[in-house]
Order: C-alpha cells, then sequence, then structure tokens
C-alpha cells in the first residue's frame, strides 16, 4: 500500500475552477527556511548525465560559471536550442537537498508563482512503494490526492498539463528491465505496479506528460536506459554564500547564527564540508546543542571527528540494524578503498575496483559514493568518487584504527595497518595526509571509540593511541637544540590534541615539554580554540612565543558591517535573542582565548613574547588582567606593536598593581 503524505503533496485542478489539495501547513515558514542551492544544467544526452560531486576539498566554492540563482526556474526553461524538456533528472549525492527541492517546488507550483504550464502534478515517493501490488496511472493519481473532485480519467486526457515526480527513484526496488509487449499505454489499465511505473518512465503511457525525476549518481545507469531526450540538472551544493544564508537561517537568534558560522568559517575542513547541505544541517545542530549547554562556542568540545561521526550516523540512520557484521564488513572494504586512494593521491575508482572490493552493494554504497556514467564514445564503464574528499580522507584515518577480523587483501594489493608509516610519511614529506592524520587522532578518543560502537555499530581499536603519543613526543624532541628548552613548534600538534580531546592525552604528550615557539603562523578561531585547550593543560608551559602570527576571528573574505547581526562571542550584547551590531574592530580582542588559556589555574608561564603579531590597543586590556593575574610572569615582550597611548595607559595599570612581579618589559 503507498503513503502518501498530504502535507508534500499539492494539486491544482483545471482552469474551470482551479482548488489548492492539501497545502503544506509548513508553508507559511518554508520559503523563509529555504535556501537556494547551486546547480548545473547539462544538456540532453543519451548517456550524458555530468559527473557527481566528486568533492574536491573546493566543492562548489568556485562555481562562479554556474549561477546560483533560484534553482527551480530552470527545471522547465527551454534549453540553448529551444527545447523544452519534458523529462528532467535531478542528480545529486545523499544529503544535498533533493528532496527539498521538489517541496520547493510544489510548493511554488501550488502558489501559482512558478510552471504554471502544469494543472497537475503528482508526486510519487518511491522510498514509500511497497510490493506486490497492482494499479493503472489512474489509481495512482487517485490515491495520491483522494480528494480530487475531478474524476481521474479525466484529468489524464490532457496530457501536456500533467507533471509527474519521482523522488527517491534509486529506492524502486525492482528492475527496469520489463518486456515492451507488457508495459501499458492506457492510463485505466491496472497491471502491476512496476510494469505501470516503467509505462511511465519509457511514456509508452501519456507520452506527453512530463517527468521530474530525483536520483542518487548510483542509479542513473539504470535509469538512462529507460529514458529518452532527458535533461540532467544536477545539485552542487551550497556556495559560500549561501553557507552564510542557512546558517543564519537555522538560528533564529542573529547573535548565535553569527556566531556559529565564525565557529565553522575558522575550521576549514569543516567549513568546506558544509557545501554539502546535510552537513550544514548537522554542523548547526550540534553548535546549536553546544549553545544550550555553554552559551558560549567557546568551550565548544566538538572538534571536527565528532561532527563526521554525526553525519555518519545520520547517512545510516534507516539502515538495517540487523546484521552490524555486513557494515562493519562494508565498511571495512570501503576504507581500505579510500586509504589506497589517499596514498595514491586518487580520487576516481573504476567500476572493476569497487566489485572487486566487494562494494558494489546498492543498499550501502549510494550513501558513500558517486557514480559517472560514461559518455556516447568513450569506452570505460563507470567511475566513482567520494562525494568529498574530506569524506575519503576520513574513511582512509578509520582504515587504521576499524576492528577487522581478518586481513583485508583484494586486486588494490595488501595495504598495511601501519599507523607508524603513515605518521612517518606525514613528518617527511606528505603534508596532504594531514588531514587523515588529523581524523585519526579524533577516531581513537574514548568519545569516538564509544559513540561509533554504540550509534553507527562499528568497532574502533584503541591500539593506535601508543603509537600517536610516541609519535607526538619524539617529533618535537628532533625538533629542539640539544642542550636548549624542549619545545613544540608545529601547530599541528595542537590540533591532532584539541581532535582528540582529552585531557590526560593532552598532558601526556606535552608534559615533557616547557616551550612554545610558532612562527609566521596564521591562527583561525578554530586554531586558537585548539592552542588553548592544548595550554590548559599543559602544566610544564614555562615560555611562549609567537613571532610574525596573525589572531582571526572570523574570515577575512566576509568583512561586517553595520547592516551585518553578529555578535562577540565572549556573549556580550545583552539577554538572550537581542540583535546586537558590533563593527569588525568592536569584535573582542584577539588575543583573547590566548591569554584566557595562560591565566588557567596552575600555570608555570615566565615569559611571553608576542613579537610581530600586530597587536593593538584593543589587546592591552587583557595583557594588563594577565599581569595582574599571573604573578609568575616575569619577563613580556611586544615588538612592533601598535598599541597606541591609551593601550600603553591600560598596560600601565597592570603594572601599577601589587599583583604584579614583571621584571623585563621590550
Amino acid at each position: 500500500e503507498h503513503r502518501w503524505n498530504s502535507r508534500e503533496h499539492v494539486v491544482r485542478e483545471s482552469h474551470q475552477g482551479r482548488e489548492l489539495g492539501a497545502r503544506p501547513r509548513e508553508s507559511p515558514s518554508f520559503h523563509s527556511c529555504f535556501t537556494t542551492l547551486t546547480i548545473t544544467r547539462e544538456t540532453r544526452s543519451k548517456h550524458g548525465a555530468k559527473d557527481g560531486a566528486v568533492g574536491t576539498s573546493q566543492g562548489c566554492a568556485n562555481t562562479s560559471s554556474r549561477a546560483a540563482t533560484a534553482v527551480t526556474t530552470t527545471l522547465f526553461e527551454p534549453s540553448g536550442d529551444g527545447q523544452t524538456p519534458q523529462v528532467v533528472v535531478l542528480v545529486g549525492a545523499p544529503g544535498m537537498g533533493k528532496t527539498m527541492m521538489i517541496r520547493k517546488v510544489m510548493l511554488e507550483w501550488g502558489e501559482g508563482m512558478l510552471h504554471t504550464q502544469f494543472d497537475f502534478v503528482f508526486c510519487i515517493d518511491c522510498k514509500a512503494i511497497t510490493l506486490p501490488m497492482e494499479a493503472s496511472v489512474a489509481d495512482l493519481v487517485s490515491q495520491c490526492c483522494p480528494g480530487l473532485r475531478v474524476p481521474a480519467g479525466k484529468i489524464l486526457d490532457d496530457q501536456k498539463k500533467i507533471l509527474f515526480i519521482f523522488d527517491g527513484f534509486e529506492a524502486l526496488g525492482f528492475s527496469l528491465v520489463q518486456p515492451e509487449a507488457e508495459l501499458s499505454s492506457d492510463p485505466r489499465e491496472v497491471k502491476p505496479l512496476e510494469l505501470t511505473l516503467v509505462s511511465l518512465l519509457k511514456k509508452t503511457v501519456l507520452p506527453k506528460a512530463s517527468l521530474l525525476i530525483t536520483t542518487r549518481p548510483t542509479a542513473l545507469g539504470s535509469l538512462g536506459r529507460c529514458l529518452e531526450g532527458e535533461y540532467y540538472v544536477e545539485i552542487l551544493g551550497f556556495s559560500a554564500a549561501r553557507r552564510e544564508e542557512y546558517f543564519h537561517r537555522y538560528f533564529e537568534n542573529p547573535n548565535k547564527g553569527d556566531m556559529a558560522l565564525r565557529f565553522a568559517r575558522g575550521n576549514q575542513i569543516l567549513y568546506s564540508l558544509c557545501v554539502i547541505p546535510v552537513m550544514s544541517w548537522t554542523v548547526c545542530t550540534i553548535l546549536e546543542q553546544e549553545l544550550c549547554g555553554t552559551r558560549n562556542l567557546l568551550e565548544c568540545s566538538q572538534a571536527t571527528t565528532g561532527m563526521m561521526m554525526f553525519y555518519l550516523s545520520q547517512l545510516l540512520k534507516h539502515r538495517d540494524r540487523d546484521n552490524p557484521q555486513v557494515l562493519q564488513k562494508f565498511l571495512l572494504q570501503l576504507c581500505s578503498l579510500a586509504a589506497n586512494g589517499i596514498w595514491k593521491h586518487k580520487v576516481l575508482f573504476e567500476e572493476k575496483e569497487i566489485k572487486d572490493c566487494g562494494l558494489d552493494q546498492p543498499g550501502l554504497l549510494p550513501f558513500f559514493l558517486n557514480e559517472r556514467i560514461p559518455k556516447e564514445g568513450e569506452d570505460h564503464g563507470s567511475v566513482y568518487a567520494f562525494t568529498h574528499l574530506h569524506l575519503q580522507e576520513f574513511f582512509a584515518a578509520m582504515f587504521y584504527v576499524l576492528e577487522d577480523d581478518v586481513e583485508m587483501v583484494s586486486s588494490l594489493g595488501r595495504l598495511e595497518k601501519d599507523v607508524n608509516k603513515l605518521l612517518e610519511s606525514y613528518s617527511k614529506s606528505r603534508k596532504d595526509l594531514n588531514v587523515t592524520v588529523r581524523f585519526l587522532f579524533g577516531l581513537v578518543s574514548q568519545k569516538s571509540i564509544e559513540y561509533m560502537d554504540k550509534t553507527i555499530g562499528c568497532r574502533i581499536s584503541p591500539r593506535a593511541r601508543e603509537e600517536l603519543l610516541k609519535w607526538l613526543q619524539g617529533r618535537h624532541r628532533g625538533l629542539s637544540q640539544p642542550g636548549q628548552a624542549l619545545k613544540v613548534s608545529e601547530m599541528d600538534t595542537f590540533h591532532f590534541l584539541f581532535e582528540m580531546n582529552e585531557k590526560s592525552f593532552a598532558q601526556s604528550a606535552l608534559g615533557h615539554f616547557t616551550d612554545l615557539d610558532l612562527q609566521d603562523t596564521r591562527l583561525t578561531l578554530y586554531s586558537q580554540m585548539a592552542l588553548s585547550f592544548c595550554i590548559q593543560h599543559w602544566d610544564g608551559l614555562g615560555c611562549v612565543t609567537l613571532q610574525g602570527c596573525s589572531f582571526h576571528w572570523q574570515d577575512p573574505e566576509a568583512e561586517l558591517d553595520a547592516s551585518v547581526p553578529c555578535s562577540g562571542v565572549s556573549g556580550a550584547g545583552g539577554h538572550p535573542g537581542a540583535l546586537t551590531v558590533r563593527r569588525r574592530e568592536e569584535l573582542p580582542c584577539p588575543i583573547h582565548l590566548l591569554c584566557r588559556a595562560l591565566r588557567h589555574r596552575g600555570s608555570a608561564l615566565r615569559v611571553l613574547r608576542l613579537q610581530w603579531c600586530r597587536l593593538s590597543e584593543s589587546c592591552c586590556a587583557e595583557l594588563a588582567a594577565l599581569l595582574v593575574e599571573h604573578p609568575g610572569l616575569a619577563r613580556l615582550e611586544l615588538g612592533d606593536s601598535s598599541l597606541g597611548d591609551s593601550g600603553v595607559r591600560l598596560l600601565c595599570e597592570g603594572l601599577r598593581t601589587p599583583g604584579c612581579r614583571l621584571r623585563v618589559l621590550r
């Protein structure tokens, strides 16, 4: 039996008294919640489906040649050759927003805004179809909209005025290869449902009706074989501007929206992944929970790995959980493929590789890989790619820690789960492995191990923790000069420890070092949070030197002006929900996080050097507070800073307090 959700369907009858069927109850707010997606439209071709979003780290941010207009207006517009498409295939990876776009089409049509050439629109939810059953096209129409006053048979007489929508084509659980002689040509003829649906797709019935079909890239091969003259529209996701729009629409409180956006922008990996709409939703959902708990994202404990695991759980929440061994085996094979690709700088995989790895499982493969169908004249089979490069790097990291009962051997060659080899390669020359190593640290935290087991059903081994700890301790010992203090001088160390987010591990990793020395480093908000986390758990830290470093609270391309609502991250601005308008210079002091971390109880700080860091007078209040609250601080160097007279006065207030024990000011 079909389950038709009346909130998803809007039906407009003929010109002789058009009336709306069940209009979505949420329609007044739907327009305000919908964020425009970036799409690209391909001319018709038998098997000319465009590549899926194969996932460079840029996502669709650089698609300047592809206009991000009101996407629904482009679906049935005439193409360059003047032909109006009758069949449009809307292609997108899981989470790209295909169903939301269909709801937008339905709503705009129902309100008479777009697609007014259609008198009737019928939406078939392919995921809700249950076989076996028999039905005619007229039966489908009646079941779709039981309240129609016009008989279904009469509606179907004027074919050109009808649009059929197939949402989630890949979920159809039957073969599209059906005997031509058994297909229907009469919309009133009752046949097995699979024959009726294939008849609509192949246009043996109602050949002049229009079709709009949403599908994942992996189903394009079978779909293309039963369509003629189709046009392909690919959803590329959110552009940078649309990501900003989505964040502000998600949070009703504009202060929180700005806070969340600044947090995401500060993490290059996370912000790049937000090109995928469902990833933007994931990030906003988690940050909303953090804001409810702490009211301050500077206390946020969710690193990139945690958000990736939540995203993975959302992708897999509707799968069959009765047999976790099947998922464990599939993920082992998927992670092996991802790791092989990362080592070989490879993001495209041939169909043979997918089959040899045992990944050709239609119930799981489409969640992770996009399929590119070969165009006419190309002699190779389909090729596959992860939805985003960072997803491939995440699964490559999982390869090294996912519990494995047997050695993974495939035609791709034997790939050893040698964590030390990965770490040594990264240290010596393969800096492109940074994101994979970062995810590796995040995956072996105790919190991650428990989450993956309980929520997703995957077993993560903690064995790599000791190797990671030894590597961190060893790499910085090698960088320190003999006879000098042991120092940490690589920013990625703090990213790795923040990704794991375990106090005891950070203390063990940093406990043998006394100095922090960073030079010419761009410190985004996310980097400052990582640095702050580590300093707070670094009891033996005596000397901090930051030379030529810059502190950033937001993306420099997103300059704030008085027309953009935002708030100080520290929560200033009045009661919750207040609209606080700040200019860029009114944002919190750039070194706020650093100074707050240095004031932690038990700090052994004696020397602080902030040289050529472009500090301004706004930093002096924080430095003065540090002088007052940190009696152990004996040396402060602020070379080449523009503190100004008022800044120096603030600094002098700190110097005059009895608690200040400073011996040297430069």
